[in-house]
């Protein structure tokens, strides 16, 4: 017997000696509470249908789980995670396409709906529970186990080829130590005496030439594997030694990681925006982009692409955010943190598309003095062998001297009067709007566009290694938070060394990435950022949603937030969480069936001999594959239900963790105490008040009448009966 127990401390006392409950519990292994004939009535085997109320976590309960070093760790943890690429070159093309200014309308308000309240409640749950994600939905609702599950083969999906963009930006960074640029110019072959610029270079460009040839040595389809491309199996390599380094020692090493990877790409952004603003056609860029095209508001695909990027600029389902929030204090303020991130993450996607659209709109200035420029000698070839009069030409025109708008009229002159045979001529009209308007995205946006726009700056290989070392930063960020995301439940469900973990993921991430850094390799990047994450990430959030509000209960989950948090969160949030946000988010799923059901399945392949792209579709077997990622990935969910609900396999919630377990001896032994000092005084026990400290009851959005729990059967009040299964190991 443990010599602090109350039992020995008075065997040598005159006093009776009553064996505590407590000193039982200390001295008992974790109890199994469905196998006990003692488990709140229920009979040996029988399930309860969900939780009741979260445990009241000890503050001083110690159950060995890291801890963030300060909150200013976390918080650029958390930024770092859901500030990442998409934010670079995912927002910026969508606001162009979608109105514009307008596009921020749909995509601000549907923040509000679905982004803030579902942030919230992710980062809520896990600094509840104190667990990863299988952990936490283990806990809440077992039958719903799968989305722990599903979050996980989500992340790890999209960890193998988001790990391949980080491993092409530090293939740029080491070739942006150059001058010029390997990019700036085409590459001269030659064919006997003659010197020539290399065809598939000179059909597209500099900069698209060595993206595809250079630098992927693409195929011309996904079935021609075309072997390893081994610069990037290098680039690949070292991509993952970075993420593991980071993640290897835990919050500890990652979050201090975030200090650099964070802010970095600020300090970037602002320096490549300031730089810009100097340069002719910035403000071109800028106009244009902020330009609001009102009637694309009334458009359903509008509202689609909003809530989509909104899904995804937070992170939400990846499980992060729920393993990031686990390491923290149980009365950390997690609404404070979810409003800060999320505007932070708002913030950072404007000033992203200002210095994107800045550097493009001076592009589209380069591009359309070029092309003024190479048209103008046409129209001089035309005056000089007579297929044009002189006439024709404005007398003010000066073709040493030839400005946009001059060249405007004399388009307009010639159109109107050769315009049977203009079309002959092949001038074009070197609109700026029409520059401008060539909107593109994702590594197109990154590699081709910003290079190109870059080798027309002062100093570029400068910003071109700031650019490209922000991308890595801005990878580096996102990746941390998907590892955690895997690495956390694991290390909660088996307790095996951390470092053996991370690198054991690490290695079977990068034998697997290899798919991805064959010479086709960037077609299966396409299939996975395509089909291995929206609508599976979108069912996993909708069905996290259903768990808390609909299942767990609103109310409950409430009471929860203002037992843990110290106040009552707004009525705003339950109304979000059980009423708008699932409906949001069934339209937004239905919305993804339709478009994959109606868009044709494919990808863009690259034909050498045109220099240009074409609009494959995928051969049977490739299709196959796009759909086993979404089946594979949501396979969980059905099969964990199926166990769970015929009890084929034990949940993994019927254990006392430590930290519960503490807590639990400490209450009944103050329950102990109090029902010993009114046996002496002759008072009942019965009559005892709870020892758990008093809440206020939550009454609901603006409700009047206390809220009633229903527990196995049983309507009791909010207190201590309301205590159920322990929290689980997961």
């Amino acid at each position: 017997m443990p010599k602090n127990t109350k039992v020995t401390q008075r065997e040598h006392s005159n006093e009776p000696v009553t064996e505590s409950v407590a000193d039982l519990l200390s001295l008992e292994h974790p109890m199994d509470y469905k196998s006990s004939q003692m488990s709140m009535g229920l009979s040996p085997g029988s399930t309860a249908p969900v939780k009741a109320l979260l445990p009241s976590p000890d503050p001083d309960a110690e159950d060995g789980r890291p801890a963030w070093n300060n909150k200013l760790e976390y918080i650029l943890a958390q930024v770092g995670f859901s500030v990442g690429l998409g934010n670079v070159w995912r927002f910026p093309y969508l606001c162009q396409k979608n109105g514009g200014g307008a596009y921020l309308v749909p995509y601000f308000i549907l923040l509000l709906l679905i982004g803030i309240p579902l942030f919230f409640l992710e980062l809520a749950v896990g600094q509840r529970i104190r667990r990863g994600s299988i952990g936490v939905w283990n806990y809440m609702y077992p039958q719903l186990g799968g989305i722990g599950v599903s979050s996980l083969m989500v992340c790890g999906f999209v960890g193998l080829y988001y790990n391949v963009i980080i491993g092409w930006s530090i293939f740029y960074f080491f070739q942006s130590f150059q001058y010029p640029l390997p990019w700036a110019e085409c590459p001269i072959q030659r064919n006997g005496t003659q010197a020539i610029v290399v065809p598939e270079c000179d059909k597209s460009s500099a900069t698209t030439y060595f993206w595809y040839r250079q630098t992927l040595n693409i195929t011309s389809s996904i079935d021609d594997t075309g072997g390893l491309n081994w610069k990037m199996v290098l680039s690949l390599l070292v991509a993952w030694i970075l993420v593991c380094l980071a993640v290897i020692k835990g919050i500890q090493s990652s979050g201090k990681v975030m200090y650099f990877s964070s802010l970095f790409p600020y300090v970037v952004l602002f320096c490549f925006l300031v730089r810009v603003l100097l340069m002719k056609g910035a403000v071109d860029g800028i106009a244009h982009m902020f330009t609001p095209k009102l009637e694309k508001m009334l458009e359903p695909q509008v509202w689609r692409e909003a809530a989509t990027q909104v899904f995804f600029a937070l992170g939400l389902g990846f499980g992060g955010v729920i393993a990031f929030s686990s390491y923290n204090k149980r009365d950390n303020n997690c609404h404070f943190d979810a409003t800060l991130v999320s505007i932070i993450n708002f913030v950072t996607s404007i000033l992203a598309t200002l210095v994107v659209f800045a550097v493009l709109g001076f592009k589209a200035n380069v591009m359309n003095e070029k092309c003024v420029v190479d048209n103008a000698e046409k129209i001089l070839g035309y005056l000089n062998t007579g297929v044009l009069s002189k006439e024709l030409i404005p007398p003010h025109i000066n073709f040493s001297h030839l400005s946009t708008e001059d060249y405007a009229e004399m388009y307009g002159v010639i159109k109107t009067v050769k315009e049977d045979s203009f079309g002959q001529l092949g001038l074009d009209a070197c609109m700026l709007e029409d520059e401008l308007n060539k909107a593109v995205q994702g590594t197109g946006l990154a590699f081709i566009a910003f290079t190109e726009a870059m080798t027309h700056f002062p100093a570029s290989p400068f910003w071109s290694v700031m650019f490209f070392f922000m991308l890595i930063n801005l990878g580096l960020g996102s990746m941390i938070g998907t590892m955690t995301g895997i690495t956390t439940p694991i290390l909660d469900a088996f307790k095996i060394r951390k470092e053996i973990l991370c690198v054991a993921c690490c290695v079977i991430a990068f034998l697997l990435g290899l798919l991805f850094v064959q010479r086709s390799g960037n077609y299966f990047v396409t299939m996975f950022d395509d089909y291995s994450a929206g609508l599976p990430l979108t069912v996993v959030v909708i069905l996290e949603n259903i768990s808390v509000a609909w299942i767990y209960g609103t109310k409950r989950f409430m009471q929860d937030l203002e037992d843990m948090l110290g106040f009552r969160p707004y009525s705003f949030y339950y109304y979000m969480w059980r009423y708008v946000s699932p409906a949001v988010l069934v339209v937004l799923i239905i919305a993804t069936v339709i478009e994959m059901a109606v868009s044709p399945a494919g990808y863009n392949a690259w034909v050498e001999a045109e220099g240009a792209e074409h609009f494959h579709s995928y051969p049977p077997w490739a299709l196959a594959m796009a759909y086993a990622l979404i089946v594979v990935a949501m396979l969980p969910l059905p099969i964990v239900y199926i166990i769970r609900r015929f009890n084929l396999m034990s949940d993994g919630s019927n254990k006392l963790s430590v930290s519960y377990r503490k807590g639990m001896m400490k209450d009944i032994s103050n329950l102990e105490e109090q029902d010993e000092q009114r046996f002496i005084l002759s008072k009942n026990p019965s009559e005892a008040p709870s020892p758990m400290p008093a809440h206020r009851a939550y009454l609901g959005p603006g409700g009047t009448q206390e809220m009633t729990n229903t527990n196995y059967g049983t309507s009791t009040k909010t207190g201590y009966q309301n205590i159920g299964s322990p929290e689980s190991e997961l």
